[in-house]
């Protein structure tokens, strides 16, 4: 049974380098994998999912970018949301100022609105997401979706952005822009709602992990669960490492394993690979105590390998498996 079966809206968020989109889309192919259709959705502008599903560049458009794999019958749609875009389609659905807002925009009047107001921005942003999120059968000639996978700011950034009524406190208290906050709110604080975290095993990422969970709790966000992603092999037992960092691993044995395999080991070889085992070993202990802090936290943890093919569509198809292995989607 997945942790987060009755969650609607999956937020993913992590440090820059920690694979945030990856994640995001693989989890988006996990929930498909259980029969959902999901749509994936992009905010910062940087194209990202159309990259890691080798599609051309995304519209303002809702568009199929993958099927489940052969375990289930789910579709991933994906949509890369501009505030300028959503701006238009506001104007457009509330005030019926069709060709009025895009006169607006040919004159710069929304971009200038979304730069100086960013907590105006922000609203648009995470509104059409809960456009997404709301709709049912009665939207006409719109696609329902089981699940919605928002790839959202970094953690620095995301009790930020998810905070809109907190934005828009010093520019809107009344009107509709506060009324759309406010029906937002709703949902993001709601237990329809989930924000996942992002992290690799080092010091800084671990620690913005942890600060960002602090702040999302005190924002009244709901927290979903921890991503340890870029795992790497544990090639080490116990044992062997604690030799290894003692300098009392078995040369002797060593050189004749690698004889075995038909390597003519010489001593230049032999410390080579002796000095490559410590430092393996010393990285596994620096890794081993970030790991202790992300299980410290106290919310559900999960581990990605790395890939050695890298981040490829099959690579997602892998990682989409092991989610739902250990139960996140």
């Amino acid at each position: 049974m997945a942790d987060f079966g009755d969650v609607q809206l999956h937020i993913v968020t992590g440090k820059g380098g920690t694979g945030k989109s990856t994640v995001a889309a693989s989890l988006a192919l996990a929930l498909a994998a259980r029969g959902k259709t999901v749509l994936l959705c992009e905010v910062e502008g940087r194209q990202g999912i159309a990259q890691l599903f080798d599609v051309a560049p995304l519209p303002y458009d809702e568009r199929l970018v993958a099927r489940a794999t052969e375990h289930g019958h789910g579709d991933v749609y994906a949509l890369a949301i501009d505030a300028e875009s959503a701006l238009l389609e506001y104007l457009a659905m509330y005030y019926r100022l069709g060709r009025a807002g895009k006169a607006l925009d040919r004159f710069g009047v929304i971009d200038f609105a979304t730069t100086i107001a960013p907590g105006v921005r922000d609203v648009l942003l995470t509104g059409k997401v809960y456009e997404a999120v709301q709709r049912n059968a009665r939207h006409k000639n719109a696609r329902v979706y089981d699940a919605v996978v928002l790839d959202a700011p970094p953690t620095g950034r995301i009790t930020q952005f998810l905070n809109v009524n907190s934005e828009l406190a010093g520019l809107a208290k009344v009107g509709p822009i506060k009324a759309q906050a406010d029906t937002v709110m709703t949902l993001l604080t709601s237990k329809r709602t989930a924000v996942h975290l992002v992290t690799v095993l080092e010091e800084m990422p671990v620690q913005e992990t942890v600060d960002g969970v602090a702040e999302l709790h005190k924002a009244g966000l709901p927290v979903g669960g921890v991503i340890v992603n870029l795992v790497r092999p544990q090639d080490l037992d116990d044992d062997a490492r604690a030799e290894l960092l003692a300098g009392t691993a078995d040369r002797t044995a060593l050189r004749k394993a690698l004889g075995k395999a038909g390597i003519d080991a010489d001593d230049a070889v032999v410390d080579t690979l002796l000095a490559e085992g410590r430092d393996h070993a010393e990285r596994r202990g620096l890794e081993d105590e970030q790991r202790t802090l992300v299980e410290g936290i106290g919310v559900p943890t999960y581990e990605l390998p790395k890939l050695a093919g890298g981040a490829d569509l099959g690579g997602l198809y892998e990682l989409a498996e092991d989610l739902c292995e250990q139960g996140l989607a």
